[in-house]
């Protein structure tokens, strides 16, 4: 139940009879000086909190209320104030309350290095316990702001720490105040974890060995199409971008995501976006160098190649290869090599170089120009510039030089949109023993020129278009009248897409990374999107009205 909803229930509750709750509806507030008025120490900082002047103060505001201000004064580090107090016995939920301002924040080395109020519960060995609430956060706040929030107590809980902080940003300021901790019913909060449970037990995927006989056969490039090795059979290749471990490493919905894709929407090809930074456990939540996430992967292919279908592991990054890319896929080639059902997207969407750096490498300056990259952090954005490029062939050589045959896939310029140099001279070279280059083309519903930009590529290769979609939601990087209605647009791409057999995964497969193909993770399809990739997929066939 949301948030708003159970609020609104509970004070239903409230107003339909007060003796049918208990008396805790008034208990007093756990957290002594919670509101921080009480100095009796007059020590400048108020009883029962731990004592951070280094990088705080004890304020006063106008009307004469006492309140802390923490402030982060050297980037990365933690500031926070710290409370223990113990568990109140009998109890099975509490209520914490308070109102905080944050200003001049900004976030730290990762996404979740903002301003936080974490709780923590422990057992009376001290150990920590399990489920933890999670904690609220902010980014920024425009004045004083309140906060609540429910959670039930662990079993074993003895004491229970209070944590507001400033979890490793750059810089910031966090003002808190009127702490409430009280006990609280529990019927909203269990009804809740329930369907936590049950939407849990829906995305697990029981694991799976290698099952040789269901495999698909191997494939290759055959002029401008996909063919099996023995045999010469064509394979068209068709399904959906899995998405989530391009940015959470630790995503284990993908799992089910990839047995719905196959199972239920009929896909024979899943295009699964990675980075190389998780692959070797880079990232500062992974303690294991990778392992888990490399091991995630190999049971995504056993899953998609146990049901007959295709893996296209995806580089998802930006702009142009780096020398840390070639090191990728020596490994993942080595680790993949001449698998059946796997094909190797090289990198994601180059832009803003030349054809030449995009296939010989060189030195890759400033961006200049718009800009699509709106969702991509400043820092990233800066990586992605005044460095030497491999360029994509390079990446062909890495994957070559493994003795990996798998048919390796190259997307084209201006964020995969563009195949031109491919047919001016700037194709990649297949080395010998490869089963061949596939490129590919990424269309969303602000692109034009379908015709010119794919399909004299389209006539010579075998063409992939590794991402397509459109959304009712318009993408606030492009200009708004530009973007086409999915009604309209869709069903012409899809046609457009049948009639020259191009291979195609749609993007995307969460709802939360438009365009959406699904609404929820019951994989209920959308209306502008999913159901007619859904019905693309399962055979229907659209036709394309009108050119781009």
């Amino acid at each position: 139940m949301p948030p708003l909803f159970r609020s609104l229930a509970l004070a239903g509750l409230l107003l339909a009879g007060l003796t049918a709750l208990p008396a805790r509806s008034v208990a007093a507030n756990l957290v002594e000086n919670g509101d921080f008025e009480t100095d009796a120490n007059a020590d400048n900082w108020p009883d029962n909190w731990n004592n951070q002047k280094a990088n705080g103060a004890y304020e006063t505001d106008a009307a004469g209320n006492r309140f802390v201000r923490l402030q982060a004064t050297e980037p990365g580090k933690l500031v926070m104030l710290l409370r223990t107090i113990p568990v109140p016995a009998g109890e099975k939920a509490l209520k914490l309350a308070w109102r905080w301002r944050v200003s001049d924040l900004k976030i730290g080395k990762q996404p979740w290095f903002d301003a936080r109020f974490v709780v923590e519960f422990r057992d009376a060995g001290g150990e920590k316990l399990s489920p933890q609430p999670n904690p609220s956060y902010s980014r920024g706040t425009k004045d004083w702001e309140s906060r609540t929030t429910e959670f039930l107590i662990p079993e074993g809980a003895a004491t229970l720490t209070l944590m507001p902080a400033l979890f490793q940003v750059t810089r910031g300021v966090i003002e808190i105040d009127d702490i409430t901790l009280v006990p609280t019913d529990t019927a909203a909060l269990e009804a809740a974890a329930k369907l936590r449970a049950e939407e849990a037990a829906f995305r697990y995927v029981a694991p799976e060995t290698d099952n040789r006989s269901a495999w698909p056969a191997e494939i290759r490039v055959q002029g401008n199409r996909l063919v099996t090795v023995d045999g010469g059979r064509e394979v068209w290749l068709q399904g959906l971008n899995a998405g989530g471990l391009e940015t959470l490493p630790q995503d284990m919905q993908v799992l089910k995501s990839v047995v719905v894709g196959i199972d239920d929407w009929k896909s024979n090809a899943i295009r699964l976006p990675m980075n190389e930074r998780f692959w070797f456990g880079r990232d500062p939540g992974q303690k294991d160098g990778g392992k888990a996430y490399r091991e995630k992967i190999d049971q995504i292919i056993t899953l998609t190649a146990n049901r007959g279908a295709y893996l296209v592991i995806d580089l998802h990054r930006f702009r142009a290869p780096k020398a840390e890319h070639v090191e990728f896929w020596k490994d993942a080639a080595t680790r993949y090599k001449n698998h059946p059902a796997v094909l190797f997207d090289l990198f994601n969407e180059p832009h803003g170089i030349s054809w030449k750096i995009w296939r010989d490498g060189g030195f890759v300056g400033e961006k200049t120009g718009a800009d699509e990259s709106a969702f991509l952090s400043e820092e990233e954005k800066k990586k992605n510039q005044g460095f030497e490029s491999p360029g994509m062939q390079a990446l062909v050589d890495a994957v070559r030089s493994t003795g990996a045959r798998n048919i390796v896939i190259a997307g084209g310029l201006g964020w995969a949109g563009d195949l031109s140099g491919v047919v001016n001279g700037y194709a990649l070279e297949e080395r010998e023993g490869g089963n061949g280059i596939m490129y590919s083309w990424h269309q969303y519903n602000w692109h034009k020129g379908w015709d010119k930009t794919v399909l004299p590529v389209a006539a010579l290769h075998p063409v992939f278009v590794g991402e397509v979609g459109a959304d009712t939601n318009k993408m606030n990087f492009i200009p708004h009248d530009i973007q086409e209605s999915p009604y309209t647009w869709v069903p012409d791409m899809l046609g457009f897409i049948q009639k020259h057999r191009l291979n195609w995964t749609a993007w995307c497969f969460h709802p939360r990374a438009t365009p959406v193909m699904i609404s929820d993770w019951k994989y209920t399809p959308t209306p502008f999107w999913g159901v007619f990739a859904k019905e693309a997929l399962a055979g229907k066939q659209f036709e394309m009205r009108r050119m781009r």
